[in-house]
């Protein structure tokens, strides 16, 4: 087996534990691995004025794939600006994946296989705002190119991986112009694909259907800020943000972690959720294993998943957010304990 070199951001909050929880399940599952560590975040920033290391996006893009954990972003005026922000727009991750699936005896909805798929350079998060006198202005960017970008992505994403419907989530019956040009790409991109079903809903009315009938959507395709909010909706379905992953992906790199964030309360003291961490380990060993064309740390992946299934849906080790009493590293302990019966 190769090694790789990862890129890690522990990051802020419950993130330095959980991360260092996921090295320890790659570790012990056989991915061979060097792990190089990047400081960024709140408390790098209240050390060193900065926040995130100087030479860290040489160190990402030196990397196979980078891992990380959530970071504070401070709110309101004068305050500095997301790290995540910076290191999609720095490293052209453009593509958002996050995976949902309905965990047995613990998802409020049992029926939930979606992939929401969020445009993630672009829309109201590009960042551009102005202030004059009483009246904020924040500017809601939507390009031709980004967005042929991400509904291609999608297409080949769902074709890829056997999915059978791409549903495009706009509200160009408001937003005319800049919805409106994300909904003319996608059926333009969606001719291209005639194996393919292709269909549309408005904003609000998925985050409605999502609740009542999850059942109709396969993968879904959003411009940056619906993204942002229907995946937590979507994380409520299927039991909390603790059990979801994501994937930022661009043509040259990738960087890995959980959808929740820094869960201040929780920090120190080892109970929180690594499932959406390992979620996302898992995921980057996916990606890996198609860009390098290694079905050995695509079993690892395999192998993962079915322990980690294991102890949530049938042994009910379960941390405090879904109502268990287990710690971070019991959780860890005993999927390390079941991947003995999945690895062949």
């Amino acid at each position: 087996m190769r090694k790789y070199k990862i890129a890690v951001i522990p990051g802020d909050g419950v993130g330095p534990e959980i991360v260092s929880e996921a090295i320890r399940l790659l570790n012990e599952a056989g991915f061979n691995a060097e792990y190089i560590y990047i400081n960024a975040g709140l408390k790098y920033y209240e050390k060193t004025g900065k926040t995130i290391e100087d030479n860290a996006l040489d160190i990402i893009r030196e990397a196979d794939a980078a891992l990380k954990g959530p970071i504070a972003t401070p709110v309101g005026p004068g305050t500095y600006t997301s790290v995540n922000v910076f290191l999609r727009k720095n490293l052209d991750l453009y593509a958002n994946i996050r995976p949902f699936r309905s965990w047995r005896g613990i998802s409020i909805r049992e029926n939930v296989d979606v992939v929401l798929i969020r445009e993630n350079l672009e829309g109201l998060y590009s960042g551009i705002e102005v202030r004059a006198e009483n009246v904020t202005i924040a500017l809601r960017i939507i390009t031709k190119n980004e967005t042929f970008r991400i509904c291609r992505f999608a297409f080949d994403y769902a074709k890829k991986n056997n999915r059978r419907k791409v549903t495009i989530v706009h509200k160009a019956n408001i937003l005319k112009e800049t919805d409106g040009l994300f909904r003319q790409v996608f059926y333009e991109v969606a001719k291209e694909y005639p194996e393919l079903e292709s269909d549309e809903v408005i904003v609000d009315a998925a985050a409605y259907k999502l609740v009542k009938r999850p059942h109709e959507f396969d993968v879904l395709v959003t411009p940056n800020l619906y993204g942002d909010i229907l995946s937590d909706l979507i994380a409520g379905l299927i039991g909390g943000l603790g059990l979801c992953g994501s994937a930022q992906i661009g043509d040259n790199y990738a960087v890995f972690e959980p959808i929740h964030g820094v869960a201040w309360k929780y920090a120190g003291k080892g109970i929180a959720n690594p499932i959406g961490e390992v979620t996302a380990a898992t995921l980057m060993l996916r990606w890996l294993a198609e860009r390098r064309q290694d079905k050995s740390i695509h079993n690892i992946a395999v192998n993962i998943d079915q322990a980690v299934k294991k102890v949530v849906e049938e042994k009910r080790i379960l941390t405090p957010d879904l109502g268990g009493n287990a710690s971070t590293r019991k959780v860890i302990d005993e999927v390390i304990s079941e991947l003995k019966n999945f690895i062949k």
